[in-house]
């Protein structure tokens, strides 16, 4: 144990005395918040200040289409859009031919003056013809937000007009176009009510994302760590003194102790920021309380810890098969596609946890430390679900470390080229 916990303290000290490591763990959260809310900030820009022109062939849009259009307010989460709409009145004209000035200055663009960014032409038998068809004309293929909203706003103006032809007019229309709020509810087992699922969603994709981040940075750590001390002959010096099982043990218990002690750090900075922001959602009314479960971080604690040995043994064996960096990054490329698997497929996690593509991969070796803890965000899977993917992850990182045993006493002190995936089976049967 004295040569495991020297080992420990070394790898632990090197990593933590970084600069690197003491930025990352202090700035880190706010990397990641910048990443998460600076693109969304410029999406609200970018849609403000639009202009757009509107060819109407009915002639009875106008009070649909004023100067200034605001639209997608009144829902949460809906990004309001603001645009400056040129209305121009159509009727008795062909709309192809009224629009062509316009399409010359939407080809022109904001570069000259009176650029345009879209173009909506609207028919003139838009009121009786049912397969009648608008028109949006756009340099981008992709501006499917700004389509939808003057579409959107469009189509209102024809039920409206619609509805008054048949003698519903003013106050009734509104009554009868005004839409409904949803309220989201999550009802537990127990069949208590939970609201708050907007912040669960995003709060699923963060701690799912603490749990996977570090485990990616520090196997890569551990992997080029064996990988120096093989090209620099160090590891010949340090198992004369030590079995490669004390060796490995104390490498990946120094790199894991090093991922919690900067994810704690995390947290406390996620706790503080927490606390202000609970502050205020009691002040509005809210009950945290029912997004920040106490369990959550109990959970998150064990997962991160069955996920981090999980990626760290994997990319131990890359280290120990190969004697470049180049090589082991080889390796090791499709293997973390397979183990990003929850990640790329962490929506129809979280929005459906309870479906059997979730509870598979829970349940399964690997993929159950990530994909169990979204889903106990998410909702409240049975309790045997969550024994069972513990126990799982539990079997699969001791398999995992024996095969990485195995492959490392021998690896260490091989050199050449990279070993085959029927030499690596041979190693484990011998070593």
């Amino acid at each position: 144990m004295k040569k495991i916990a020297a080992v420990l303290k070394r790898e632990y000290l090197s990593a933590v005395r970084k600069k690197m490591f003491i930025f990352m763990t202090l700035f880190f959260p706010v990397l990641m918040a910048g990443l998460m809310f600076i693109p969304i900030m410029m999406m609200a820009k970018s849609f403000t200040g639009k202009r757009v022109a509107v060819i109407d062939g009915t002639g009875r849009l106008s009070s649909a289409f004023s100067k200034q259009l605001t639209t997608g307010r009144g829902k949460p989460g809906d990004m309001v859009q603001s645009l400056d709409v040129e209305y121009s009145d159509a009727h008795g004209q062909d709309v192809q031919v009224a629009a062509k000035p316009l399409l010359t200055r939407l080809a022109a663009g904001k570069q000259k003056s009176g650029g345009l960014d879209a173009i909506l032409l609207v028919p003139a038998d838009a009121f009786e013809n049912p397969k009648a068809k608008m028109t949006f004309y756009s340099r981008a293929s992709t501006d499917i937000m700004t389509q939808e909203r003057l579409a959107s706003a469009a189509n209102r103006a024809v039920q409206r007009q619609r509805l008054a032809e048949r003698g519903i007019t003013g106050e009734q229309v509104e009554t009868i176009m005004r839409q409904v709020a949803v309220e989201g509810v999550q009802l537990s087992r127990t069949g208590e009510q939970k609201k708050g699922g907007e912040l669960n969603f995003i709060f699923a994709f963060v701690l799912a994302a603490l749990l996977i981040v570090p485990a990616f940075i520090y196997g890569l750590e551990i992997m080029r760590g064996i990988v120096q001390e093989k090209s620099d002959r160090v590891v010949e010096v340090l198992i004369s003194s030590m079995t490669p099982f004390e060796l490995l043990t104390g490498e990946i218990s120094g790199v894991a102790l090093v991922g919690l002690t900067q994810v704690t750090v995390w947290m406390l900075i996620l706790a503080g920021f927490g606390a202000f922001g609970a502050a205020m959602a009691t002040s509005a009314g809210i009950n945290i309380l029912q997004i920040l479960r106490p369990m959550l971080f109990v959970y998150f604690i064990v997962f991160f810890i069955l996920g981090y040995l999980t990626y760290v043994c994997v990319y131990a064996v890359a280290g120990a098969s190969c004697n470049t960096d180049k090589e082991a990054q080889q390796l090791m490329a499709p293997i973390q596609m397979v183990m990003m698997l929850p990640w790329f497929m962490m929506m129809a996690i979280i929005t459906n946890p309870d479906s059997s593509l979730a509870v598979g991969f829970s349940l399964a070796p690997v993929f159950g430390p990530v994909t169990m803890f979204a889903r106990v965000v998410a909702s409240e899977p049975p309790a045997w679900h969550i024994a069972v993917s513990i126990g799982v992850s539990i079997v699969t990182i001791a398999v995992f470390f024996w095969a990485t045993a195995k492959i490392f006493r021998v690896g260490i002190l091989s050199y050449g080229k990279r070993p085959t995936i029927p030499e690596l089976w041979r190693w484990m049967k011998i070593a």
